[in-house]
């Protein structure tokens, strides 16, 4: 079950193309602007990696050696010089020497998850004045492009904890009473660590299973004078957003702080709904302090990698408001540490109405870039009291209000007046602008009587979120008369912190696209399958086109439509047979919908569709989507769909696709096999006949399948079989080779 497992999580990574290669982690995670930084990078289908693309300028990158997973035959070699060492007189070099071959059996004995078995070495070099700030890495073979992986320029000196732990021996002390030295460190700094197996800890997380082993505990050591402001904030969850096979779905990283006697002064396991933590601690006295980070479960794992910034640095904890109005000036209030100013003035004079990071004058090398809403909407903000109906802040819609749940406990009343038949929403945005507010919404009419609820709403945009805690009501008003809107805290707390933006008036119809995968991989003259997924805004179900924007000749999509109500669909993108071998082209796909009666058009985000803890999806953006024209086992020709581009399937019935595939001559392909991509539930392939390169595919929905009226594109891989021929190493061998999809086919259920 476990091999099993692990070969649907490799074939996920791959983003459907055989054996591109797929980054797990990077070790380090990043480096200091001016520096060249030596880095692992850790995954699958590494071997014939040959090229790096970074985005953004400035960075450079050297491939270096490549290495495999250990055989059994290297790991009885080790057990045997392990043997060796033990029975000889302890030294400092043969201690050093046992823990090395420790550590690599321990690897070697827990059956290395293949997903993170290999590496590569990569030299990156960043330039002098390279601006600071997260960039995507992605790797090239000659099978393909890997998905992007972060990489931080940082502005600090960086520290890479040691490889292995350096073991100190007092004079006339047995070998057992051999201890640790932490390493020390330089503040401000940031440090490049990561959590590994080690199974002196096997104690404390037997009960963790195969897919992990326990982990190490992080040890630094630094000086720190009295009065000194530090913080020491984590960054794990960013780095490496979801796992596909770990609980929660990501590293949990846990921080610590001792002083001198040893003595834990500070502790945090999660800054307000951010799984990565972060400490302020303003040191009572000179001393050495010693910093601690482990995972929460006592777990480790390869790909467990962090960066760990200490210093008296600037530290956001809040600004307020969250947003503003277009073409305004706003003063926006600051909360947090060491910052120096209380209140910045934020122009938003040639702004349009997006979401984008706040313009501070300060850098923040501890912490990613605050976030700040623009919109076109009228804003004003809350005015206390208004705690209650009695007391409830009268507004005039359309309006955006910005408030704030500053106290555990407290509800925030508006009061406004509506007309039946009325359509109303209200939208709270709060966590998705990084305030720790899990909100919940009350409409209520004069008397009291409640009209509508909202705790949570899902907003699939948000994908690094994975408690959608932004409430969201849309309703029709039943009659004229006052009305009152009420917003609190679902956990009954409150703070400056826990502010809140409340968009109130008639819906605003819109759509957000997604993009997947960010790394498109295709072969020349071929097809490759895509997904698009649409986010509607305030009910809007109307048909999405999508195009390519700016394309080469040649490039054309298939299926490319968002059918009325489809939030989903599979597309395919059509590569020329002249297309050859370059740098990674950039992909835009836009889409297009009549929205109110005038035609509303959105670029298409660029986006990788990653798993949580085995089965919770989300959509977490890139910054580019690139495509790599692969030299690959292929038709003679591009495959064509013959017959009608609308393919009806009766329901317990069947429908004739007609194609037209040529296979290369002197292929040596035996059976040509047609199966279908995630198709609809009851919806498979049946009879197939081929008379050269005519085709005809039967495909048929059970009566018990997909009900009469869904619409969709059914995606079809072609696949042949390869014997290995006599003079093979496996002579007789079967072997299954992709050799394309059609192009995108839009069906429909109909009734029998």
């Amino acid at each position: 079950m476990r091999r099993l497992l692990l070969a649907l999580l490799c074939a996920g990574a791959a983003q459907a193309q055989p054996n591109a290669p797929h980054i797990a982690y990077l070790y380090p995670a990043g480096g200091q602007s001016g520096t060249t930084v030596e880095i692992e990078a850790g995954g699958q289908f590494l071997k014939e990696v040959t090229r790096a693309f970074v985005s953004g300028p400035g960075l450079k990158v050297r491939i270096g050696q490549y290495q495999r997973p250990m055989t059994g035959q290297e790991a009885n070699d080790l057990r045997m010089e392990l043997q060796d060492l033990r029975r000889q007189p302890a030294s400092p070099e043969a201690q050093e020497r046992i823990a090395e071959i420790e550590r690599r059996l321990a690897t070697f004995n827990r059956e290395m998850n293949p997903v993170l078995a290999e590496t590569v070495k990569l030299e990156v070099t960043i330039e002098p004045g390279t601006r600071p700030g997260p960039r995507e890495l992605r790797l090239g073979s000659p099978q393909g492009l890997s998905a992007p992986i972060a990489f931080t320029v940082g502005e600090l000196s960086e520290f890479i904890e040691p490889q292995s732990e350096v073991r100190v021996i007092r004079p006339g002390a047995p070998a057992a009473e051999t201890e640790y030295e932490e390493p020390r460190l330089n503040l401000p700094v940031t440090v490049n660590g990561r959590i590994v197996p080690r199974p002196a800890h096997a104690q404390q997380a037997r009960f963790l299973g195969r897919l992990f082993t326990p982990g190490d505990v992080d040890r630094y050591r630094f000086h720190a004078r009295q009065g000194a402001s530090l913080v020491m904030a984590v960054r794990a969850r960013e780095l490496i957003p979801y796992l596909a096979d770990a609980v929660p779905g990501w590293f949990q990283p846990v921080l610590a702080l001792y002083d001198s006697a040893g003595h834990e002064v500070a502790y945090n396991d999660g800054y307000t709904f951010h799984p990565d933590p972060v400490l302020h601690y303003v040191i009572p006295r000179d001393g050495e302090y010693t910093v601690e980070i482990r995972d929460a479960l006592y777990r480790g794992r390869e790909d467990f990698v962090y960066r760990l910034t200490i210093g008296e640095l600037p530290f956001v904890t809040s600004v307020f408001p969250l947003g503003g109005r277009a073409g305004s000036r706003v003063k926006v209030a600051l909360n947090g540490w060491n910052l120096g100013a209380s209140q910045i003035a934020m122009d938003l004079k040639k702004r349009a109405a997006d979401t984008a990071p706040l313009e501070l004058a300060l850098k923040l090398p501890a912490q990613e870039s605050v976030r700040f809403a623009v919109d076109s909407l009228p804003e004003l903000l809350e005015k206390e009291p208004n705690d209650s109906e009695k007391s409830a802040q009268r507004v005039k819609l359309p309006v955006i209000v910005n408030g704030r749940i500053d106290r555990p406990g407290d509800w925030d009343f508006y009061r406004f007046t509506g007309r039946a038949g009325q359509e109303l929403v209200a939208e709270v945005t709060a966590r998705r602008l990084g305030s720790p507010l899990d909100s919940m919404l009350r409409l209520s009419d004069a008397t009291g009587r409640q009209i509508a609820f909202n705790d949570d709403h899902e907003d699939r945009a948000a994908g690094l979120l994975t408690h959608q805690a932004d409430s969201y009501l849309a309703v029709r008003l039943p009659a004229n008369g006052t009305y009152y809107l009420a917003i609190g805290d679902t956990q009954q707390q409150g703070g400056p912190e826990y502010a809140y933006r409340i968009r109130i008036g008639a819906p605003r119809p819109d759509f957000e696209l997604f993009v997947t995968p960010a790394s498109v991989n295709a072969g020349r003259g071929l097809s490759v399958p895509m997904e698009v997924h649409a986010v509607r805004r305030d009910g809007f179900s109307g048909e999405i086109a999508l195009a390519l924007n700016g394309a080469p000749a040649g490039y054309a999509l298939s299926g490319a439509t968002l059918n009325a109500g489809q939030d989903d669909a599979r597309f395919t993108l059509a590569v020329p047979a002249s297309a050859s071998p370059q740098e990674p082209a950039r992909v835009r796909i836009e889409g297009r919908a009549m929205v109110q009666g005038r035609e509303v058009v959105r670029l298409a985000r660029p986006a990788d569709d990653m798993t949580q803890a085995f089965f919770n999806h989300h959509l977490v953006p890139a910054e580019e989507q690139r495509l790599m024209v692969v030299r690959r086992a292929g038709l003679r020709a591009p495959a064509r769909i013959a017959g009608p581009r609308l393919l009806r399937i009766p329901v317990g019935g069947a429908a004739a696709l007609r194609a037209q595939v040529e296979l290369p001559p002197n292929a040596n392909f035996g059976r040509l096999m047609f199966e279908l991509g995630n198709p609809p539930a009851g919806v498979e392939i049946g009879a197939v006949q081929q008379s050269g390169p005519e085709v005809t595919v039967t495909v048929r929905c059970q009566p018990d399948g997909s009900k009469p009226g869904t619409k969709g594109n059914l995606i079809v891989h072609i696949v042949a079989e390869r014997m290995a021929p006599a003079n093979a190493k496996a002579p007789g061998r079967v072997t299954r080779v992709e050799l394309g999809v059609l192009p995108a086919i839009p069906f429909e259920i109909v009734r029998p």
